[in-house]
């Protein structure tokens, strides 16, 4: 079957739930669950309900298709993403950005955790992100062209919104009191942490944080002309930098307590978009 046959059955699904199609899309990562919190009037789909939609599997994705308003405006959550290490191909892992797209969004907010390349960085900041750095290997937009998806060679001159990123960074100052960073998110493919050699190749090429997601999904939204902002919180420094073993249950403890703050900075900045 055709990939936009698949996004067609995808989204005839999702509005057999719910009439209300959304402005903005929001992709959670790893234990920032509690920005669901903030969205009412919720319609909870789980993505095995879906069809075609690929599952999460990791810990802290909880793997839920949310979609509901969030200060008057309708969003579209994704609590938990797929990943390139889980095995999924690309074009799953972008799935879900290209059917919130058809659904009707036309910005979207990525948000992940992050290891800090940069020693400024400590646990727990928040790291907007104005350009990055694909370490994956591969790109989204490998194979057979789909012209409704854009263009075959999308710029990649200004992926993440200017306007997005200024909005941010004066919401938080402005309302929150809250600095956050500007920086270079450079993607690898995980599942493993980096090595400290790599970390130090890593911020000789301008990384500022690394992760394992947000690349792929930046991409296909680009390539879809959808307006993006890019939020990471600091989980860890990273190998090397860090001076304790590098775990998932750090992500998730540090998550916890990041995520609160975010939430409140996307609830500041939704209504703005």
């Amino acid at each position: 079957m055709e990939l936009t046959q698949k996004l067609t059955e995808s989204r005839q699904y999702v509005f057999s739930k719910t009439k209300n199609a959304p402005v903005v899309a929001m992709v959670l990562g790893s234990g920032l669950g509690s920005v669901i919190d903030i969205v009412r009037e919720k319609v909870i789909i789980p993505y095995q309900e879906i069809p075609h939609f690929p599952v999460s599997t990791v810990q802290g994705h909880a793997g839920r298709l949310i979609l509901g308003k969030l200060n008057g405006k309708n969003v579209v959550v994704m609590q938990g993403r797929v990943h390139f290490y889980e095995g999924y191909p690309m074009s799953l892992v972008t799935y879900p950005v290209r059917l919130m797209k058809r659904l009707g969004a036309s910005k979207l907010i990525l948000t992940s955790a992050v290891g800090g390349i940069n020693p400024r960085y400590k646990p727990g900041d928040i790291v907007a992100i104005r350009d990055h750095i694909n370490f994956m290997g591969t790109n989204p937009l490998l194979g057979r062209h789909e012209p409704s998806f854009g263009e075959r060679f999308p710029d990649m001159s200004c992926v993440y919104s200017p306007r997005l990123l200024r909005l941010a960074v004066l919401t938080a100052a402005k309302s929150m009191k809250l600095k956050i960073h500007q920086g270079i998110y450079l993607a690898t493919t995980g599942p493993s942490y980096e090595t400290p050699s790599e970390v130090k190749a890593f911020a000789r090429l301008g990384g500022d944080v690394v992760g394992m997601s947000v690349v792929p999904e930046a991409i296909a939204a680009n390539q879809m002309k959808m307006e993006i902002l890019a939020l990471s919180y600091v989980s860890n420094q990273a190998s090397g930098i860090s001076k304790s073993p590098l775990s998932h249950e750090e992500v998730m403890k540090v998550g916890a307590l990041a995520g609160e703050r975010l939430a409140k900075l996307i609830a500041l900045i939704v209504p703005r978009m």
